[in-house]
């Protein structure tokens, strides 16, 4: 690492922590030339799959467009940012994980289905709705039948 300050190509590391969850590392680095003590960061550099869409167009994987999709759906539901962030970081963890350059729209939307599905009752139905592109009641009664019989009951 080259020094901010005058520009030795040659610094050390004098100590070393993890930042966060874990995923981010923060070093303090002095240069011997100068003296001078600077910090840095390191993060994993991921690289993320392309997006193919129904349609057969190919965009990047965006994990902004990620989270809105999230926010959307979860859009004045008692659901933490924390939690949205988690569930936004899982998906983003399934789709690099799958070792694949291209990956099938519609599987992001499955990944999604299931953090909804966890996180809150009525996101997961708006979602799947939009999602699956319900065309009447009989669609939604599907859905909801399918989540009550998935939860455990409280009385038993």
């Amino acid at each position: 690492m080259r020094c901010p300050y005058c520009h030795n190509p040659d610094t050390r590391v004098a100590d070393s922590r993890l930042v966060g969850e874990g995923d981010q590392v923060r070093r303090r680095r002095q240069c011997p030339a100068c003296g001078e003590r600077f910090t840095t960061h390191e993060t994993p550099e991921l690289v993320m799959p392309r997006v193919v869409k129904s349609d057969g167009r190919r965009e990047p994987f965006d994990e902004d467009k990620l989270r809105l999709g999230f926010r959307r759906a979860l859009e004045k539901r008692p659901v933490e940012t924390e939690a949205i962030e988690a569930a936004v970081r899982r998906v983003c963890k399934h789709v690099s994980g799958a070792g694949e350059r291209e990956i099938p729209a519609n599987r992001i939307g499955e990944y999604v289905m299931e953090e909804l599905r966890e996180l809150d009752g009525v996101a997961y139905v708006r979602f799947a709705s939009v999602y699956r592109r319900f065309e009447d009641v009989g669609a939604f009664r599907e859905v909801i039948e399918g989540l009550e019989q998935s939860r455990p009951r409280d009385d038993e």
